[in-house]
C-alpha cells in the first residue's frame, strides 16, 4: 500500500492531509500523451484532473463516514491504481460496512449529476459546435461508471470486497468473514488476471496491450491484499481462540483480553503479552502508558482495564 513517504503534501481539509505519491506524474504523463479523442492536450490534461477529483471524493466519503461512527482518521494517499484512505473504524460490522459503502456512494451521487451534464450537452448541440467539451464531459461520466463498478466487485481489498466481508461478519464473525472474503478475492483476481491476459493477447495495438498490462499490475496489487487479508485472518483467529485473562476488562468493548504475546513492541518489535508484564516490554525494558484492545483497537492505560474487570 501506498505511504507518506515518497508523496507530496497536497493540503489538508477536514482535518484530513491529502498526498500525491510521485508515481501519479508518470501515469498523468502516460494518460496525456495516449489520449484521443480530443483536438489539443489541454483537455487531456483536463480530464486527468478531473479523475484526480473523483477519486479525490471517493476516499473523502470513506474519512468522513468512518468519522461519523467515531472512527479515526487519518491520510489520504492518492497514487496510480487509485486512492487510499487510511481510516480506523470501530472493530464493528455495521462501523466498517459504513465507512466503505460511503466511498461508492459518493460515485452513486456523481452519477446522475453527470449523466444530466451529458444529456444537457448533446440537447444544446456540443457534439457539433463544442465537440471537446461534449467528449469531456462523456469521458467523465465513463470514468465515473467505471470506477463505480469496479470498485463493487466483490474482491477483496476493493471496496466491494469490503462490503461483502463486512456483511458476512454480522453472521460468521470477524475473522472467519475476512478469510472466507480474502479467498473469494483469489478467485476474483484468478478471474482478472485471465481477462488481462486475453486481452494482451486479443490486443490490435499497442495502446490496448498496455490497458492489458495496466490491469495485470493492478491484479498483482489485489493478490498481495488478498495475501495479507489471510493472513490477518489467521492472527484474528488465534486472538478469538486464546485463554483469556481474569482481572482485566476492556473500558471501551468490555471484554478480557487474550492470553498470550499479542501485542508488539514499537521500539524493537518483539511481541510480549502486555498484561502479564504490565505494559512493560520485557526485551528492551519500554514503558507504555497505554495498551491496545486486539477486539476494538481503542487505547487504554492498564489500571483503566482492571477498574472495568
Amino acid at each position: 500500500m501506498p505511504t507518506r513517504k515518497g508523496s507530496i503534501r497536497l493540503f489538508k481539509l477536514f482535518g484530513i492531509t491529502v498526498y500525491l505519491h510521485w508515481a501519479w506524474f508518470i501515469a498523468i504523463w502516460y494518460f496525456v500523451s495516449q489520449a484521443k479523442g480530443y483536438s489539443s492536450p489541454v483537455w487531456s490534461v483536463l480530464e486527468c484532473l478531473s479523475l484526480f477529483g473523483i477519486v479525490l471524493m471517493h476516499e473523502f466519503g470513506h474519512q468522513l463516514a468512518c468519522r461519523s461512527v467515531g472512527g479515526q482518521t487519518h491520510d489520504i494517499v492518492l497514487w496510480p491504481l487509485g486512492g487510499v484512505a487510511y481510516v480506523s473504524p470501530p472493530q464493528r460490522p455495521g462501523a466498517q460496512l459504513w465507512s466503505i459503502a460511503a466511498g461508492p456512494l459518493v460515485n452513486v451521487i456523481l452519477f446522475p449529476l453527470f449523466f444530466i451534464l451529458m444529456s444537457l450537452g448533446k440537447s444544446a448541440g456540443w457534439e457539433d459546435t463544442n465537440p471537446n467539451a461534449y467528449y469531456f464531459v462523456s469521458m467523465l461520466f465513463n470514468i465515473n461508471a467505471v470506477l463505480l463498478i469496479f470498485n463493487m466487485l466483490p474482491i477483496y481489498p476493493l471496496d466491494g470486497g469490503q462490503i461483502l466481508r463486512s456483511l458476512l461478519w454480522f453472521i460468521f464473525g470477524r475473522a472467519n468473514s475476512l478469510l472466507a472474503a480474502s479467498i473469494i478475492g483469489f478467485i476474483g483476481v484468478a478471474g482478472l488476471i485471465l481477462l488481462a491476459i486475453l486481452n494482451f493477447l486479443s490486443a490490435a495495438d499497442p495502446r490496448e496491450q498496455r490497458q492489458a498490462m495496466w490491469l495485470g499490475a493492478l491484479c498483482v496489487f489485489i493478490m498481495l491484499n488478498c495475501w495479507g487479508g489471510l493472513r490477518q485472518a489467521r492472527a484474528l483467529a488465534k486472538v478469538a481462540n486464546a485463554p483469556r485473562r481474569d482481572g482485566f476488562r476492556c473500558p471501551e468493548c468490555k471484554t478480557q483480553p487474550p492470553m498470550g504475546n499479542f501485542w508488539r513492541c514499537s521500539k524493537c518489535r518483539q511481541p510480549f503479552d502486555t498484561f502479564e508484564t504490565h505494559a512493560l516490554c520485557p526485551h528492551c525494558q519500554t514503558q507504555y502508558a497505554a495498551t491496545s484492545c486486539p477486539e476494538c483497537g481503542s487505547l487504554r492505560p492498564i489500571s483503566e482495564w482492571m477498574a472495568s474487570a
